[in-house]
């Protein structure tokens, strides 16, 4: 197990915590300053939240002598990205009161808010748990909101796989009441047993990401988790799910012991129980193993490649009890949200909208954020998030389809959706400035500009209906998964970025880095040089990823 001889200050900092208590509700009482005390920083993020300041006025606050201009985002806990209309109605209105008015769709298909002040934590908590919902364990050194395929027409048994989002999540929850008496008012229990045989008074090395896949579409990019299920249906019975461990894109620039790693399918687990008993003896391999000395390398994928994979499935079957099957043949074929409308076995119709870069805001020609509130208020349709920020209102009665449509319609949604270019369909970007502490540069507020003047460059070479993926982050941690782009633009300066070449279309293969550095016009320069190639020598139905892969970088 590890025997690191130093260990990081957040592993001191959590096994005296008190079960994630620390000093949070003295540092929420503290008027002095907009933020919490600092060994409460890594502690706040357990109840699924961070610190940040408007990196924006920095300068100008220094200038006049003020301090940082503090805030807070709130992620909440929700397994598979499923909300119901009273629950979004909600969102709507805590955003609006306690927020920037922005919800923002994250890529692990929950819901984040920023720009909260330390007053308004408790309020805005408050009134989720109204509606039972709650931020629990959407950050810090544990299991983070568990993905799962989101559209219900992927599969006629997509609700009974979709199921075990909530299962595994319910089954990795911190056992502390911290969260409730901090931020709900509950009184301690004294007889009330803490002890958590999973995460001890340690928690984790680091954040835990689990996804779930119904092949052939990978929308959620299952094998970028740390671990993944990816289901196995044999004559529309759902089997079991291959296990894949290690997978995680977060890098540090200039830190070659960091990488990007696409998870390894190891084995079969068969039913539920045993699937579940998997996955728990995952995390406690993670546990036990995983580098708790630099959290640069805590990662399960780090602990993966130092046990070997061969290693690494022993011991999981060892803490089993039981041995891994056979890996299942499967097959991914796509990677893509299902836009527009959509009617599964049951009979029920789902219309994937697109929101850019998850932005839902009233902001711009289209008011989406009045669009859904209205949506949601007939109480005709439920809400599910997909992996690539985007909203499905799901689960229409065939006889509500034309009160939605009409919502739609009344809104310039769907004339809206018809003239979105595929490039920007397929795009993703993270949070980024000026909120995010780890930003290098932009993402979410350029890319939009920046796809503006590549949609040219494709219609130039008649690529337009091409289903490109490209994704760009402000910083190397891959957020939003530019390691697995087909294009990817990850952030090093100001205005500056990596670009990277060479993923598939399907998610089961990472790109190269090609060029370093680049500054808008040097980006458009090297993608209209390999847009044309793409055009001039590609084989019939070939794919901008593998074209490039074989063409450009030479890979064969």
């Amino acid at each position: 197990m590890a025997t690191e001889k130093k260990l990081s200050p957040i592993e001191s900092i959590k096994t005296k915590s008190d079960g994630l208590r620390g000093t949070l509700k003295e540092s929420l009482t503290d008027e002095i300053t907009g933020a919490v005390r600092e060994q409460d920083h890594a502690l706040i993020k357990f109840h699924g939240m961070y610190e940040q300041d408007d990196r924006d006025l920095r300068e100008e606050r220094a200038a006049k002598k003020l301090d940082k201009l503090y805030s807070f985002m709130i992620r909440l806990r929700i397994p598979g990205g499923f909300m119901t209309a009273d629950q979004w109605i909600a969102a709507h209105h805590v955003a609006g009161q306690y927020s920037t008015g922005v919800i923002k769709i994250t890529t692990r298909q929950t819901i984040q808010l920023h720009g909260i002040l330390k007053h308004q934590i408790k309020p805005t908590l408050q009134s989720f748990n109204k509606v039972q919902l709650d931020s629990i364990a959407a950050c810090g050194d544990v299991n983070r909101n568990v993905a799962c395929t989101s559209h219900p027409a992927e599969s006629d048994i997509h609700e009974q796989v979709h199921a075990y989002a909530d299962k595994i999540s319910r089954l990795l929850l911190p056992k502390t009441r911290a969260f409730y008496e901090i931020w709900l008012d509950e009184e301690k229990i004294a007889e009330y047993d803490e002890q958590d045989p999973l995460y001890q008074d340690r928690y984790l090395p680091r954040k835990f990401k689990i996804g779930i896949a119904i092949p052939p579409n990978n929308d959620v990019d299952v094998l970028t988790n740390d671990l993944g299920l990816i289901a196995i249906i044999d004559n529309n019975e759902l089997i079991g799910f291959n296990i894949a461990v290690g997978g995680g894109l977060s890098t540090t620039h200039g830190n070659p012991d960091t990488y990007a790693r696409l998870a390894t399918v190891i084995g079969f687990t068969r039913g539920e129980e045993q699937t579940l008993k998997a996955v728990y003896e995952v995390l406690t391999i993670q546990r036990d193993y995983g580098n708790r000395s630099d959290r640069k390398l805590a990662r399960l994928k780090y602990t993966l490649d130092n046990m070997g994979v061969e290693a690494f499935r022993k011991e999981l079957e060892k803490r089993c009890g039981f041995e891994l099957e056979d890996i299942q043949p499967y097959q991914f074929t796509a990677r893509k949200d299902r836009y527009g409308w959509m009617q599964d076995y049951k009979g029920n119709w789902h219309y994937t909208l697109f929101v850019e870069n998850g932005r839902v805001t009233d902001e711009g020609p289209i008011a989406l954020q009045k669009a859904l509130l209205d949506i949601a208020e007939t109480q005709k349709a439920v809400f599910r998030f997909t992996s690539n920020q985007n909203v499905i209102i799901s689960d229409i009665q065939p006889q509500d389809k034309k009160d939605i449509e009409a919502i739609l319609q009344q809104h310039g949604i769907l004339q809206r959706d018809e003239n979105i270019s595929a490039i920007r369909k397929n795009a993703i970007a993270c949070v980024a400035l000026p909120t995010c502490p780890l930003a290098l540069a932009e993402a979410q507020r350029y890319l939009p500009d920046l796809i503006t003047k590549i949609e040219p460059l494709l219609t130039q070479y008649g690529l337009s209906s091409e289903d490109i993926v490209l994704r760009m982050t402000g910083c190397p941690n891959g957020c939003a998964r530019p390691y697995a782009a087909e294009i990817g633009l990850v952030g090093t300066s100001p205005g500056h970025y990596n670009l990277h070449i060479g993923g598939d279309r399907e998610g089961t293969r990472l790109n190269v880095k090609f060029k370093e550095q680049l500054d808008e016009a040097s980006i458009l320069a090297e993608l209209d040089q390999l847009f044309k190639k793409y055009a001039d020598k590609r084989n019939n139905h070939e794919r901008f990823g593998d074209f490039v892969l074989k063409e450009v970088l030479h890979v064969s």
